[in-house]
């Protein structure tokens, strides 16, 4: 499956593509938000039936990747997004671009009426990406996640409706 954004394309991920997504998600930039599992986390994705991968392409170069995990259960039903670009296209609305694609398929082609992202409390330039694209803060998460640096760091549980999309 392949979406199309304003300046990016996202592609779904293939095995072949894991080295390339891997060496992106191990840059002390992207590694600071990501952590260090990166190879298996992506094999995992590839095979988890509730998980799709895209690679983000800009004039067919993988600059990063795009996921959604899919929560089936009807009582629950909604879908959760993650992304990491590379920094040289950090700044450029390229990230933006790409969460707004994948959340337009979620909500349009997908059925979802909710989504969810998780960035890092600390990570403010993607809270503010993601504010400007229609997520809310919904709460803090506290010590939600190991850092890179083996302590746990807080998250930011963001949601948003479907009709929400900037």
């Amino acid at each position: 499956m392949t979406l199309r954004g304003d300046r990016i394309v996202l592609r779904e991920a293939a095995a072949a593509d894991v080295p390339a997504l891997a060496a992106i998600l191990r840059l002390p930039a992207v590694a600071r938000w990501w952590g260090v599992r990166v190879d298996a986390d992506l094999e995992e994705a590839l095979e988890d039936g509730q998980t799709t991968l895209w690679a983000v392409l800009e004039d067919d170069a993988v600059i990063g990747l795009v996921q959604a995990w899919e929560e089936t259960d009807p009582e629950y039903r909604h879908a959760a997004v993650d992304i990491a670009l590379h920094p040289d296209r950090h700044g450029r609305g390229l990230g933006a671009d790409a969460v707004r694609t994948v959340a337009r398929h979620l909500f349009e082609d997908r059925g979802h009426h909710r989504l969810t992202i998780d960035p890092a409390a600390a990570n403010a330039r993607a809270i503010r990406t993601y504010e400007g694209i229609g997520f809310r803060p919904v709460g803090v998460m506290r010590r939600y996640e190991r850092g890179a640096d083996g302590t746990w760091h807080d998250g930011l549980l963001m949601d948003m409706l479907a009709g929400e999309l900037r």
